[in-house]
């Protein structure tokens, strides 16, 4: 018998690596507004939560002067570097394998649903699940309403038979919330060791994608 009936999938740092597309598009915006780039390691801190936290909290910007720098952000990313994306390695046997053995596959993401969908199609995940749910417009919802979504639209009550994969602390933060199990990785943008995970629902870390087999199968 399978320990899971649903596993719900983070997309930045989790499935796709979109560091390419999402740093070109933040250095271009950071640039327009005046600021110095910052190096690499603090360029990749903002992928994957809400870029108008991650540019307000390290500019030091008021809610009207984050919200402008996030817009150009967006019609940056969405116009010209969306699709500079890379699976990685081995997340679609990964996908196809979960799907024979009888699980449902979803994915929650903090990247603007229409955004996300967009990409996810290019890239040919709606292959492996219909189920992706993202980040509203506004950016007001928070990761367990989205991972609530794909719980909600997979009809899976019983949350012990759940599992989310992530790389950051909401993906853990989101999953501890709703009482589902955890699994980190660390090939992603954000945890690099286990020692990162703080998630008392964590049942793996994942150093490579096709460590999450072992904790789901």
């Amino acid at each position: 018998m399978n320990l899971y009936d649903l596993v719900i999938f983070d997309l930045d740092g989790t499935i796709l690596d979109t560091s390419e597309g999402i740093v070109s598009a933040l250095k271009h915006t950071i640039a327009e507004f005046g600021f110095s780039i910052p190096p690499s390691e603090v360029l990749n801190t903002f992928i994957g939560p809400p870029v108008q936290d991650s540019l307000a909290n390290y500019f030091k910007l008021d809610s009207i002067e984050a919200a402008e720098m996030a817009k150009l952000f967006r019609d940056r990313y969405k116009d010209n570097d969306l699709l500079l994306a890379t699976p990685y390695e081995g997340i679609f046997q990964i996908m196809q394998t979960l799907l024979d053995h009888g699980m449902q596959l979803a994915i929650a993401t903090y990247k603007r649903e229409d955004y996300a969908i967009r990409l996810l199609h290019h890239f040919s995940f709606d292959s492996y699940t219909a189920i992706m749910h993202g980040s509203d417009f506004d950016g007001v919802m928070k990761k367990q309403d989205i991972i609530r979504l794909c719980i909600t639209e997979a009809g899976v009550a019983d949350y012990r038979r759940i599992v989310m994969v992530g790389d950051t602390y909401h993906d853990a933060d989101g999953a501890d919330t709703l009482g589902v199990d955890f699994i980190g990785v660390t090939y992603g943008f954000g945890y690099t060791s286990i020692q990162d995970i703080k998630c008392s629902r964590m049942v793996g870390c994942a150093d490579i994608p096709n460590d999450i087999l072992k904790f789901v199968l």
